[in-house]
């Protein structure tokens, strides 16, 4: 018993700080779905991140009634504990499975749409949205092009209006440090090299593995949790099951 109480507030301490990551990792998941919808055609995206934002604000009441548990043991405590520890498992089992799919998914329609959006492309003044994501994204990521730099070359609506009629891209592919840079391929260092499509299928990977893991780990130390505050019921039984 003294073990389960020991562990149990130990748990408790560990639930409560990793609300915080479990609550960037959600905030990540709805930023990066803000900032890149032109890209992203699964409305749904932001729903792992919303769950996981639920679960961290669960987490922190759970986390305190752990440790009140551990030191005072109370019937009603230890059920109320154990209701939390049920809702939590159902949204991060919940928040895992969605993030797992979705990241699959994306992986392969990300590219249809970039190829769609960046084919469409009709300069940096132009009123079209997906124009300016393109600019945006180029900037945000320092990339140039969906696979790389090249992609423009073949690319029969981008127009530069350079006097020389030269190959170029867009003015977004320049890197800040050069601000003299138009587009021209000459010089090739001035712009940046690396395709989107990679850039934003390993930042996308990146935070769906993040929130996947987060809510995996953590499961299973609420699994434990549980376990120890069964040990602590056994020792102070129901008198009856109309707590339940």
């Amino acid at each position: 018993r003294s073990f389960a109480q020991t562990l149990l507030m130990f748990l408790g301490l560990v639930l409560w700080g990793a609300a915080a990551a479990l609550a960037f990792g959600g905030v990540f998941v709805i930023l990066m779905y803000k900032n890149y919808r032109c890209f992203l055609q699964e409305s749904f995206l932001p729903l792992p991140g919303w769950l996981a934002i639920a679960a961290a604000f669960v987490l922190l009441p759970t986390g305190i009634l752990a440790i009140s548990t551990s030191t005072k043991s109370s019937r009603y405590r230890q059920g109320m504990l154990m209701y939390l520890l049920l809702i939590l498992l159902c949204l991060e089992m919940s928040s895992a499975l969605l993030a797992q799919i979705y990241s699959t998914r994306m992986a392969s329609e990300l590219k249809s749409t970039m190829d769609h959006l960046f084919y469409q492309y009709n300069g940096p003044y132009s009123e079209n949205p997906g124009s300016s994501a393109v600019d945006k994204i180029q900037r945000k990521l320092q990339c140039c092009g969906v696979q790389n730099y090249t992609d423009w070359l073949t690319a029969a609506t981008v127009s530069c209006r350079l006097p020389t009629e030269k190959a170029c891209v867009p003015e977004s592919c320049c890197k800040e440090k050069y601000s003299h840079c138009r587009g021209n391929l000459c010089p090739l260092e001035q712009l940046f090299q690396e395709g989107c499509l990679r850039k934003l299928e390993d930042q996308l990977h990146f935070v769906m593995l993040y929130v996947f893991w987060c809510c995996t780990v953590l499961s299973v130390l609420e699994l434990l949790a549980g376990f120890c505050n069964g040990i602590l019921m056994r020792h102070q039984p129901f008198q009856d099951l109309r707590i339940l």
